[in-house]
């Protein structure tokens, strides 16, 4: 189970950016009276009450962008609310409904998930009597009955008012965790569905592909349509195990894109990424690496999605004499960040290879879902810092208390230090190629957290420094 996210929306100006801030505190998202300010999702991992979960910050609904960004800010809107678990709809209690407020409560109603509607800026408690005309976005906000049902809760972060009510409020919204457990079938007794997104540009072989799978079962259940801007769910059993290939159209770059068709090709693409749970990437051997192929790998690589290269007309490739190991080296020549990605050669048209190509996604599928011990995390960590200490910055010694996996689909790790600020992306990238050839997640990607400790949490000796070194240095001051 992954990190549950719970998503800031809002219309613009009425405190989304500095309620993120003022929970996470700390400044994470810039705040600014102009509109439009916050384009991109901005993310703050929270811990509360032995809960993790993501704060994610959006920008303003229905802001039109100066620099004519508008489609993009509202995709991103759209991006965070399909991922989230937990939905925060903050109005402004000084100005009272705007229309833009009903635009959110609309938008909001079609979405079955918790939500809650937070009433800003009520700095005094004598606002606290206005705010009845807000009950009337409580059955757009939450149209749903079920969970913990309806509520509104009343802050004001220039007076700190009501946080740990609210905070209280989200935890509440939550996915459990015996739920989610079941969900992701942490007690296997039967595997759950394994959802395969095939994406790629045009031309690459993805139909013939989705074929050969339909060609080497010959157990084909469904093809079920999605929505008008959704893919196709194509579902099939190999070995007795049930799969959901997610079929795409071809993308193309951009500015070849002819009209609304095309372009929602990409979007298609790009939501198939994120309901997956292995994405195929296909490439022509017969053809270079495109423009396309890069977007398409960063979005894989933007939501930590496990990923395999497939390199389908492996038989042109040989035509033009070209190996094995040129390809792989061009691969990883031009996504670096995607090395941990295992490489696959395939010729679909005489589905060569796909069964064992189907095998290989299962078995990613697993290290995504793997759970490490703390203890054998530490055990590692320890290894590592004695192996290759992180240098010293500012004359401070960068130290890590411990650390600890709090979710997987993607593994994510949280480490507590003295300062993350100390540790930079050099040994970052070190301690991770370490987690990598340590522990069972090489073929997938990994979240890590540096996080810096709580006043409240004890300071023990960091690991990597014994007892006695501990007691000589004193404790390290703790960043909140």
């Amino acid at each position: 189970m992954s990190v549950p996210q719970v998503v800031i929306v809002g219309r613009p100006n009425v405190g989304k950016s500095s309620l993120l801030n003022w929970l996470a505190g700390r400044r994470v998202s810039v705040v600014d009276p102009t509109s439009g300010v916050t384009r991109d999702r901005v993310t703050h991992l929270m811990h509360e009450r032995d809960r993790y979960f993501e704060l994610v910050d959006t920008g303003g609904m229905g802001v039109i962008d100066e620099d004519d960004l508008t489609d993009d800010i509202e995709h991103q809107i759209d991006v965070a609310i399909e991922s989230a678990d937990v939905v925060v709809f903050v109005v402004d209690g000084q100005t009272g409904i705007a229309p833009l407020d009903r635009h959110v409560c609309e938008r909001l109603r079609r979405v079955q998930i918790p939500k809650l509607l937070v009433v800003n800026k009520c700095d005094s408690t004598k606002q606290d009597d206005e705010i009845a005309e807000f009950y009337a976005l409580i059955g757009g906000a939450n149209p749903s009955q079920d969970g913990p049902g309806n509520e509104i809760v009343i802050t004001s972060v220039k007076a700190k008012r009501n946080r740990n009510e609210l905070m209280r409020a989200i935890v509440d919204r939550l996915p459990s965790q015996a739920e989610s457990e079941r969900d992701e079938g942490f007690n296997l007794s039967k595997a759950p569905e394994l959802k395969l997104a095939i994406v790629g540009r045009r031309n690459v072989g993805k139909s013939t592909f989705i074929n050969a799978l339909a060609e080497t079962d010959r157990m084909i259940v469904s093809d079920v349509a999605g929505t008008t801007r959704d893919s196709v769910d194509i579902r099939f059993e190999l070995d007795g195990k049930s799969f959901v290939a997610i079929d795409t159209p071809g993308v193309r770059k951009r500015k070849s894109l002819a009209n609304d068709i095309e372009y929602y090709g990409l979007v298609r693409a790009k939501r198939s990424i994120r309901r997956a749970d292995v994405v195929m990437m296909l490439f022509d051997a017969s053809k270079t690496i495109s423009r396309v192929d890069k977007q398409l790998v960063d979005e894989i690589e933007q939501n930590y999605k496990p990923c395999i290269f497939v390199v389908n007309k492996w038989d042109l490739g040989l035509e033009a004499e070209m190996t094995v190991e040129k390809w792989t080296e061009y691969l990883v020549h031009n996504f670096p960040g995607m090395r941990h990605a295992p490489i696959a050669f395939i010729t679909a048209q005489q589905a060569r290879n796909v069964k064992q190509l189907i095998n290989l996604s299962q078995s990613i599928y697993k290290q995504a879902r793997e759970r490490v011990s703390t203890g054998e995390l530490n055990r590692i960590v320890k290894a590592a810092i004695t192996a290759n200490a992180p240098r010293y910055k500012k004359n401070r010694r960068p130290k890590i208390y411990y650390a600890t996996q709090v979710s997987t689909q993607p593994p994510t790790i949280v480490l507590k230090c003295n300062d993350p600020k100390l540790f930079d992306g050099h040994w970052k990238r070190y301690l991770l190629g370490v987690f990598r050839e340590k522990l069972p997640f090489q073929e997938v990607p990994v979240k890590l957290y540096f996080r810096g400790k709580d006043d409240r949490e004890a300071s023990g000796p960091a690991l990597g420094e014994d007892e006695q070194t501990h007691r000589r240095s004193g404790p390290s001051t703790a960043i909140s």
